[in-house]
């Protein structure tokens, strides 16, 4: 590899001959090998495309950027936010918590590309455009990295996250319509209760997911609040007066969402509760999912030992050496993906307790497992909807089987003969391998015409 020397203040440094980066990127390229996966969401680098194209724009309305620079760092970022730069940014999330070296591979990038563009040799001549004086103008890396986190979360939570949710919720009410006259027996504790039917069984499932759909839509106000205009602490030292204001209103035409001016800068930048709160729905609906696809797997267990009263789709073989076996492998991935969002989850408190004075120093951490989390939940709701909800089918001889045994019909008995009489006939029934039927009539307490008339699972849903 041919290398160009690039300066910084500590120095001079060797960077690959092609690449746009500079100095202090190819520092902690070499100084943080740590890891082989966990690199920065490219997410995160489109948002930081549409900040500093706005830092550019917003600094020349003041009059304190050129003409000219203002338009080489929007080509620049536009080639950014259009993901024809991608390649340029090779930094993991493990640097430091503040995320400047990821602020400043975006600068050194929009600097040299600039350069480039303008029809200069990389390391040849000082660029036209400074990466610190230019495209960091009335800017710090705590308050444009804290931005690029809430910009990209904001983003992915509502262009993928909800709409995959919301897939997933409507599969779920479509079974929950198609099932409402099945009826089938209840269970508590694992045992057998009384009757329900399978459309009320998921129409429970419906409601949590509402819920959890809800709870993310009212993290969203806080979480579209940008630090942005705060610079180093949360005073707005180096940035000119309005410039928060404008660049937000910029980011709003840029992205089409509506963000605003932070509340409080010095809460945006030193804490990252919105991040805590917002991924917290989604470990809710996490929390959710894995009830919902445990009781799937169980309700389809079998097909002939199990459960068995719902067929769900064959979508692979099951087994290398149990022949015509079919396993419930989309529940499964579901629930992996749910623990790691729990797992994520939990990274994302510890780090969001990791401010320390006027600077959380985890914001990388805290950006990855969150656009992680959304993306995995994203995926894995079109992929359970798609290939194991919508093909779901209730079993029907198996579900009258279980309901004509249960002994929990008896419950329906409790107003007509008190709930001693009722547990006697259950009582029997259970250790004579009897019905309920039988019993009670046996001990005297009910008629046969009565028994068929209180005892009705139709009129117990």
């Amino acid at each position: 590899m041919t290398y160009r020397i690039e300066k910084d203040i500590l120095g001079f440094v060797k960077v690959p001959f092609n690449k746009y980066w500079g100095a202090q990127t190819e520092r902690s390229r070499n100084n943080f090998k740590i890891g082989t996966e966990a690199s920065m969401p490219i997410e995160i680098i489109h948002a930081f495309g549409c900040l500093k194209k706005a830092a550019a724009h917003v600094n020349f309305e003041f009059g304190i950027l050129s003409k000219k620079k203002k338009d080489m760092i929007s080509l620049v970022c536009d080639e950014i936010i259009n993901e024809k730069l991608n390649d340029q940014f090779p930094l993991v999330i493990w640097q430091t918590g503040s995320g400047t070296h990821t602020n400043m591979n975006i600068n050194e990038v929009i600097s040299n590309r600039a350069h480039v563009l303008m029809g200069k040799k990389l390391g040849m001549s000082p660029s036209f455009i400074h990466p610190n004086d230019d495209v960091n103008m009335s800017q710090s890396s705590n308050d444009t990295f804290s931005t690029a986190m809430h910009i990209a979360s904001y983003q992915k939570l509502v262009k993928k996250t909800i709409p995959s949710i919301q897939k997933l919720r409507n599969s779920l009410e479509e079974k929950s319509k198609l099932f409402h006259n099945v009826i089938k027996i209840g269970r508590t504790h694992l045992m057998d209760a009384t009757p329900i039917t399978l459309g009320q069984e998921f129409s429970g499932y419906v409601s949590q997911i509402d819920h959890g759909l809800n709870a993310i839509k009212k993290t969203l106000d806080h979480l579209s609040e940008l630090a942005i205009g705060g610079t180093a602490v949360g005073t707005g030292l180096n940035a000119p007066k309005g410039f928060d204001r404008k660049i937000t209103e910029y980011i709003c035409k840029l992205t089409g969402f509506p963000f605003k001016v932070a509340q409080n800068k010095f809460e945006a930048i030193s804490s990252h509760d919105a991040i805590v709160e917002s991924h917290s729905s989604l470990k809710q609906i996490a929390v959710s999912l894995i009830k919902i696809s445990n009781d799937i797997r169980f309700l389809s267990s079998g097909p002939r030992s199990g459960i068995g009263e719902i067929h769900i789709p064959e979508n692979e073989p099951g087994s290398s050496i149990m022949p015509g076996k079919v396993n419930p492998t989309q529940c499964e991935s579901i629930i992996m993906v749910c623990t790691q969002i729990i797992g994520n989850d939990m990274a994302i408190s510890m780090a969001g307790s990791s401010g320390n004075y006027e600077l959380n120093v985890s914001k990388p951490l805290m950006a990855y497992n969150f656009l992680q989390s959304s993306q995995l939940l994203s995926d894995a709701c079109i992929s359970f909807s798609s290939f194991c909800v919508m093909g779901i089918k209730p079993n029907y001889e198996r579900i009258k089987e279980f309901l004509d045994k249960s002994l929990m019909l008896v419950t329906a008995l409790n107003t007509h003969i008190g709930y001693e009489k009722s547990a006697e006939i259950a009582k029997y029934a259970y250790k004579n391998n009897s019905t309920l039927k039988k019993e009670a009539i046996r001990l005297g307490y009910l008629t046969v015409e009565e028994f068929e008339k209180f005892v009705n699972p139709s009129k117990m849903v």
